[in-house]
């Protein structure tokens, strides 16, 4: 049986150009085609196919929420996305919202039609570039959680309440410390943490799985 396939791109050139390589392919069959997210909304639902080719920066609704809405109707359908954008936040937005799949425009012919073949076989096809990206940012996130580890328990117990939204005199009041000692527990986590600014260190704290803010600070008693 041929693979379905349809096609979300707002740049028309590369839209019959896709729909040519699709149209050639001897395994697969060319669904719909459409300018925007909006017309794959309203009409997709009723005409799904087995793979969906979807760009990310449409005009008016974007390619990740639309594939975001499509796949709670269509969730048997796979998304590849096909973009210009080497982003990793972009790209975990889009596999968060239900893409399967994530290659670039630049990709050949021989590279895009495979992906899709791989992604109807029950693969998750990535462009060389996005897996590498993919590898580096996780690379990248695990000293965070080291130097996270690197704050002692009264470090921990000021950034919870930073993250709480407290500042240093209600911190200082909460714990039965002094704004000075507070103050300088505040510089300690920024140089442990690599961070500068109080949304920085409060950014880390949100990334770190490992800690979860409790109800309450830990004991309060001072050093």
């Amino acid at each position: 049986m041929k693979i379905l396939v349809s096609i979300v791109e707002d740049h028309e050139p590369l839209r019959q150009i896709l729909a040519e390589w699709i149209g050639q392919a001897p395994d697969m069959k060319l669904g719909r085609t459409y300018p925007d997210a909006e017309s794959a909304l309203v009409d997709l639902p009723q005409n799904p196919a087995d793979v969906v080719l979807m760009d990310i920066n449409l005009p008016g609704l974007n390619g990740i929420e639309c594939v975001r809405q499509l796949k709670e109707l269509l969730p048997a359908t796979q998304f590849v996305m096909v973009t210009v954008y080497m982003d990793a936040d972009r790209i975990f937005k889009a596999l968060a919202a239900g893409a399967t799949g994530y290659i670039l425009k630049r990709s050949s012919h021989t590279e895009i039609l495979q992906a899709i073949r791989e992604v109807a076989g029950g693969g998750s096809p990535m462009s060389r570039n996005i897996a590498r990206l993919i590898v580096e940012k996780f690379r990248t996130a695990q000293p965070q959680a080291s130097d996270m580890e690197r704050l002692s328990d009264r470090e921990l117990d000021v950034l919870r309440l930073l993250a709480r939204g407290q500042i240093y005199k209600e911190i200082a009041d909460g714990l039965n410390l002094s704004f000075h000692t507070v103050h300088t527990l505040g510089r300690r986590i920024y140089e442990k943490l690599h961070v500068h600014t109080r949304r920085e260190a409060v950014a880390r704290f949100h990334q770190t799985s490992r800690l979860n803010p409790p109800e309450s600070p830990q004991d309060p008693s001072p050093f």
